[in-house]
């Protein structure tokens, strides 16, 4: 096993990217040999000229050899540590049979830069080389991916780590990436065709049983059991539709290792250690914690907030939070990021000796939809409330930056036909929401629940402007059918979204199905309204709750044609449109 080398250090403190690396540095002996053959973990590059290349392997991830995409020959690809202010060059050898690219995620960077095919540039072929050259403007933890078809699902993705110009302002010793993927043996082509052919397909657990029936007439009685139910059973829903592909296809990773493999990572007594929790998967909310360990959260998206203390935090799709732990020096956490529905985990553990180990604690139960997760009614029976939102649309007035949206919700008229099965028409605002599967935690375990409503920027918002203007979208789809879109438009058949350059906006997302949308804005930044409109956390991902809304501020300030989409892997493609800033 190939040992990831030691990446520059910064004052006292020290990044490594393994348990290699980290027993390197402690003096330990030896290195972890993994349950199965794998292909080596990712090293560190560092400088500001580099060469990746794209190319086919075969992998073993759960004991079945199976093709996947590696960046210079490993899954995750090496983690790419810059500088503020830097200019990187970075050169991108396509060795593949098709098309590739890659995507910075959430760096600003030239739109000609920004790696999406059909947006920016036409992809780089197969045998060609790309050459991504821009200057480094901001600091944090972000990563990098293919937005080409399916090739994040098959492993093409990695960490960025870049260090601030001005100096740190969180203080550790020790700095690790933790990245979350998935993996599945089948093809993503497969997992595709059956999701288009029954969109339940990997949700195995979202009929209720009669046991089920059972369980809940003891506990809560038929009548109270009754209410609960009823409101699902007329609108031919389960409210266990929480995730549409699951454990019964995917092993959740970290760094690229299972569970069975535990990535290990290795402090000492008396030291502050920094975690980089990225999530690059195609699929999978991940709900994060470290048992008997107490996590402050630094940073949201790579940007500096004032920190927060809590016990369990949701890390959307694409998100990125660091935190910062100190763990005593005679016993070992267990880092544990279990599945929004509960269906599988990635493990990894935090330890002072590699003979020391903690115990994976059992997953907590399968998360449960309630009324107001589908905004209270459903599409059948919405026309009353529309003529009312509209009649009231010409007497709404912006609120104060910070606030959030007062507008009514108003449903556009494509909202309607096969292609959109719900419509919320009472959605809560989603800002103080941990959302289904947590909201329960606080009071059943003790935990403190990491919200959006918990983020503030370490400093004060550059652009202190109110919002000139707010746009309204609707993520919508019918999951049945597996039939995606924003206001019922299909993203092929949409115009763009046209913004003027420096124009102030508001944007308020209102989520019309079951599932939580991490939607994702290219080359911009978006700026939660978390109630403070001087500290707005600046986020390049925002998790829109089932039936909820939210709404932040986008300052309209890099020309160019940009993608606002869904970060779900196959709802992409739907969930999807293009932002002109002219």
């Amino acid at each position: 096993m190939t040992k990831p080398p030691r990446c520059g250090s910064v004052s006292r403190r020290t990044f490594v990217t393994g348990i290699s690396a980290g027993m390197a540095l402690l003096g330990l002996p030896g290195s972890p040999t993994p349950a199965r053959a794998r292909v080596p973990p990712p090293t560190t590059l560092t400088g500001e000229n580099f060469s990746l290349q794209v190319d086919q392997r075969t992998v073993n991830l759960t004991g079945q050899p199976r093709n996947a995409i590696s960046v210079n020959g490993s899954i995750p690809g090496p983690i790419l540590h810059w500088h503020e202010g830097q200019t990187v060059t970075l050169n991108v050898l396509n060795q593949l049979d098709k098309n590739t690219s890659i995507h910075w995620y959430g760096i600003r960077v030239p739109n000609p830069m920004n790696g999406v095919p059909g947006l920016n540039f036409s992809g780089i072929r197969p045998g060609e080389n790309f050459r991504y050259r821009f200057k480094v403007t901001q600091s944090g933890t972000y990563w990098y991916h293919s937005h080409s078809g399916f090739q994040r699902q098959q492993g093409l993705y990695g960490a960025i780590v870049i260090d601030p110009a001005g100096g740190d302002p969180v203080t550790y010793d020790r700095d690790y990436v933790v990245l979350l993927s998935d993996w599945s043996d089948e093809s993503p082509q497969r997992i595709y065709s059956n999701l288009k052919k029954d969109g339940h397909y990997y949700n195995r657990r979202r009929h209720r049983t009669t046991t089920d029936l059972w369980r809940d007439v003891r506990a809560k009685g038929i009548e109270q059991t009754w209410r609960e139910r009823h409101p699902w059973n007329f609108a031919g829903m389960s409210d266990r539709d929480v995730s549409d592909v699951t454990g019964y296809t995917y092993s959740y990773l970290i760094n690229g290792q299972t569970p069975e493999d535990n990535w290990t990572a290795l402090f000492a007594p008396g030291e502050i250690v920094r975690l980089r929790f990225i999530n690059a998967s195609a699929m999978t909310i991940f709900d994060l914690r470290i048992p008997d360990l107490d996590m402050t959260v630094v940073t949201a998206d790579g940007q500096n907030i004032q920190p927060v203390r809590v016990d369990e935090f949701r890390l959307g799709t694409g998100e990125t939070y660091d935190v910062v732990v100190r763990p005593s020096g005679d016993r070992a956490y267990t880092l544990f990021a279990q599945a929004i529905d509960r269906g599988g985990y990635a493990r990894g553990t935090l330890t002072p000796a590699q003979s020391l180990s903690a115990e994976v604690p059992p997953m907590d139960p399968i998360p449960i939809l309630d009324k107001r997760d589908m905004g209270f009614i459903r599409a059948s029976g919405a026309r009353a409330a529309d003529r009312q939102s509209t009649a009231e649309e010409g007497n709404a007035k912006l609120a104060p930056a910070g606030l959030g949206s007062h507008s009514p919700i108003i449903h556009q008229p494509t909202e309607k036909g096969h292609g959109v099965a719900l419509r919320a028409l009472a959605p809560q605002n989603g800002m103080d929401d941990p959302g289904v599967g947590l909201r329960e935690h606080q009071q059943r375990y003790n935990r403190r629940i990491l919200t959006y409503g918990d983020l503030r920027s370490l400093t004060p918002s550059l652009d202190q402007r109110q919002p000139q203007r707010e746009l309204q979208l609707h993520l919508t789809g019918n999951p049945a059918r597996y039939l995606w879109s924003i206001d019922g438009v299909k993203y092929k058949n949409a115009t763009p979204i046209l913004l003027a350059y420096r124009e102030r906006l508001r944007i308020t997302l209102v989520n019309d199905t079951l599932l939580t949308q991490p939607m994702h804005l290219h080359g911009l930044w978006s700026e939660l309204e978390t109630g403070d409109g001087e500290y707005l956390p600046r986020k390049h991902t925002v998790m829109v709750q089932p039936g909820a809304k939210i709404s932040y501020l986008v300052n309209a300030d890099t020309r160019g044609r940009w993608a606002l989409h869904c970060q779900m892997l196959y709802r992409t493609y739907g969930i999807f449109r293009e932002v002109r800033v002219v």
